[in-house]
């Protein structure tokens, strides 16, 4: 296929959405061809190329119209787009889906001798972030004034350095606030990967691939948390055993041969299912109870 007709995806490089943005694609039926610190891979079976770069740059690259496609997180296209706006320009950048990995949150975190009773107590206080333009939209939106400190890393360490009173840094698990004595206090966005797509118009065949792989994306998405449960039960328990079935739609129900007063149940259940689950369904007169994944779905 001509390169013209080949979409291009900018994802981050090295970090924390590199892993499930790759899994996610293999997920969707991607196979890449990428060599060792190769900053491009090539899909062997669709017109798709990925493109390995920092997540500050993708939100560029795909407004730039260098990139089709990016997946990036919301923090760092929020931040972009506030930045731009400062400047008097706009973000020309289109979320084409938001997706369910790369959570985090954006928090005002305070040292652990510190006191802190809501936002008032941030008045007159400096507070260093990578995320100045993010920081600063909440500050005037609350109506306090506060020194903003930008850092462009190691922003943790900064109240012990004397550079700040507090910081303003992503969270995941706590632990890095936890081992530089702080904690976490307010959080001012909830933030979550997602995809990017050019403002340009693409070709017909660009699009339809585009298509596909959203559908294919929503395909993989929506089946994240479930299981596919298949057990045998007395016809008499199906009301009880269809109470008992976490996020189940209307179950599968096949007479079971030779055995007119027993069933074969087959549901998708879109919550996780706990050991308490089988065990209820245990109680219930459920036997030969299985449970896999799914791996894709579409409705």
């Amino acid at each position: 296929m001509d390169k013209e007709q080949r979409l291009k995806l900018a994802v981050q490089k090295s970090g924390r959405l590199t892993d499930p943005s790759l899994d996610l694609l293999q997920r969707c039926g991607l196979k890449l061809s990428r060599g060792k610190d190769q900053l491009m891979g090539f899909g062997e079976n669709m017109p798709l190329d990925i493109l390995f770069v920092r997540d500050d740059d993708i939100p560029d690259l795909v407004q730039e119209d260098v990139c089709d496609l990016g997946l990036v997180g919301l923090n760092v296209l929020e931040e972009r787009r506030l930045e731009l706006a400062a400047r008097g320009a706009q973000a020309r950048f289109e979320v084409l889906r938001k997706l369910d990995f790369g959570r985090c949150r954006l928090s005002l975190a305070v040292p652990e001798g510190m006191s802190f009773e809501g936002v008032g107590s941030l008045r007159g206080k400096r507070i260093a972030t990578t995320y100045p333009f993010m920081l600063e939209r909440f500050l005037r939106e609350a109506d306090i004034k506060a020194e903003i400190v930008t850092l462009s890393g190691a922003v943790e360490i900064a109240p012990r350095l004397g550079r700040a009173d507090l910081v303003c840094d992503l969270v995941s698990t706590g632990s890095t606030l936890q081992a530089n004595h702080l904690r976490e206090a307010l959080t001012i966005l909830e933030s979550h990967a997602v995809l990017i797509r050019t403002p340009v118009a693409l070709a017909p065949v660009k699009s339809e691939w585009v298509e596909r792989l959203l559908m294919r994306i929503d395909g993989v998405e929506q089946v994240k948390e479930s299981k596919y449960i298949m057990l045998h039960a007395p016809r008499a328990a199906l009301p009880q055993i269809r109470k008992l079935l976490p996020g189940s739609e209307s179950p599968t129900i096949i007479p079971l041969e030779g055995s007119p007063e027993r069933v074969v149940i087959h549901a998708v259940c879109r919550e996780n299912v706990f050991w308490e689950t089988l065990e209820s369904l245990k109680k219930a007169g459920a036997t030969a109870i299985l449970v896999l994944p799914v791996e894709k779905m579409l409705a």
